[in-house]
């Protein structure tokens, strides 16, 4: 949202949301680390997200989830390197340009992306049990606008016929 964005009129006042997604925030980055030791806690949550946006995306240059995940093409590289090592990703060369060097996940990296999913739901499902009578019906709507305008990818659209990496030819 630009800076001289002004809240709108009704709802909730700018501070208390900023304030109340701060803490809900902390909530989910910790509900996330724990999914994420729970299935395998050698991947950090930076190689997690990496894979992530494979998922979401499909195939990927280095260059592409560096800046994805606003991080130095450097760092972005090895990390890569660190997830190709642990057999979660695979590096191709693309037919059409062999300059080219794609990442694809594994199944390996599937798998994990959608156990990490899995647990993440079991641990958010309990939550939201838990808080069930302050459920509004607009915090729903209100979230996934939230998530798209912060730029993720709905669930729904993940997963479209992505290959794994060892459901592709060798280029």
């Amino acid at each position: 949202m630009p800076k001289d964005a002004r809240p709108p009129a009704t709802g909730i006042a700018a501070p208390e949301a900023v304030d109340a997604l701060l803490a809900a925030s902390r909530a989910l980055v910790g509900i996330a680390a724990r999914s994420l030791a729970d299935v395998d806690p050698d991947v950090t949550l930076p190689q997690y997200r990496a894979l992530v946006v494979l998922a979401a995306r499909g195939p990927q240059r280095v260059a592409d989830i560096s800046a994805e995940l606003a991080v130095a093409p450097s760092t972005g590289t090895r990390m890569c390197d660190r997830l190709v090592r642990k057999g979660l990703l695979r590096r191709s060369r693309t037919a059409f340009d062999r300059r080219v060097v794609r990442l694809t996940l594994t199944t390996a990296g599937r798998r994990l992306v959608h156990e990490v999913m899995e647990s993440r739901r079991a641990l958010l499902t309990a939550v939201v049990a838990a808080t069930a009578d302050v459920w509004h019906p607009a915090v729903a709507p209100a979230l996934r606008a939230f998530a798209a305008a912060a730029g993720e990818v709905p669930e729904s659209e993940w997963w479209l016929g992505f290959p794994s990496a060892d459901d592709e030819p060798e280029a």
